[in-house]
């Protein structure tokens, strides 16, 4: 009888106790307020952007053609890049071969623009052929698409034998092209394979042709996509084998991100 008596005692007890504690007057949570959750700094860098009428690059862009030289070209021997300038357009000299930027890059953000010829003749990939490496490494296809049918994934802004465009946004051979480019590079594990896949982002003409794709490997001519470790690399430009005539480039300017 005394143990039961002790044990109601001490269950009277903790009810007593819970009870008191559920009549503390606890300070309730502060209510919020818009500068809660904002904060000021680090303040973004200031930079002044570029100006479409005078083909001139932001302030913090790295710029890679503006219609003087070839000086941040080089060929594929690492030698000087001897494509034709002239007017402040560079022309593909298809004897020479693909150029390469001398400086290299991880994750970037580049413009280029890029004119196909007027009276151009040939089809499919014949046809004002080119392409612009990212990392040296990944394909977006540079073609003339304008009433020019070919197979999809080797289309103007498509990952070349990968991903087809979204949409076909080509203006007319004489008219100029214009590619942003938003890229984002992989990351590799110990092997060799990929922890992350590249990542691309393709607006043509304003237009969204590859919205942030993953790129599954290399983009192969014959067969399928490989898997190559690599780090920063080159922008190529490619100076393609078809017969048609040669196509232009001009304000190139990337901005490493």
């Amino acid at each position: 009888m005394r143990k039961l008596f002790l044990t109601a005692f001490a269950i009277a007890a903790w009810c007593a106790s819970a009870q008191a504690q559920e009549k503390n007057d606890y300070p309730k949570p502060e209510a919020m307020r818009p500068g809660m959750s904002e904060y000021w700094t680090p303040q973004p860098k200031v930079i002044t952007p570029g100006d479409i009428k005078t083909n001139t690059a932001p302030s913090d862009a790295i710029v890679l053609f503006d219609g003087k030289d070839l000086s941040a070209w080089m060929n594929s021997n690492e030698g000087d890049a001897e494509w034709t300038v002239k007017n402040g357009v560079m022309t593909v000299d298809k004897s020479k071969g693909d150029i390469v930027t001398r400086q290299k890059f991880g994750s970037f953000q580049l413009h280029l623009e890029w004119c196909i010829p007027k009276g151009i003749t040939g089809e499919s990939q014949a046809r004002g052929n080119s392409g612009v490496f990212l990392q040296d490494m990944y394909e977006v296809q540079i073609l003339d698409c304008f009433q020019n049918e070919t197979y999809v994934n080797g289309m103007t802004g498509s990952i070349y034998k990968q991903t087809p465009p979204l949409v076909n946004a080509m203006r007319g051979p004489g008219e100029w092209n214009v590619y942003d480019i938003i890229y984002t590079a992989p990351i590799f594990k110990e092997d060799g394979t990929y922890l992350y896949h590249p990542f691309v982002t393709v607006i043509h003409n304003g237009v969204v042709l590859q919205n942030h794709t993953e790129i599954q490997g290399t983009t192969e001519y014959i067969g399928f996509p490989r898997t190559v470790k690599h780090d920063d690399g080159p922008i190529r430009l490619q100076s393609h084998g078809d017969p048609s005539q040669p196509i232009s480039f001009r304000n190139i300017w990337i901005r490493p991100l």
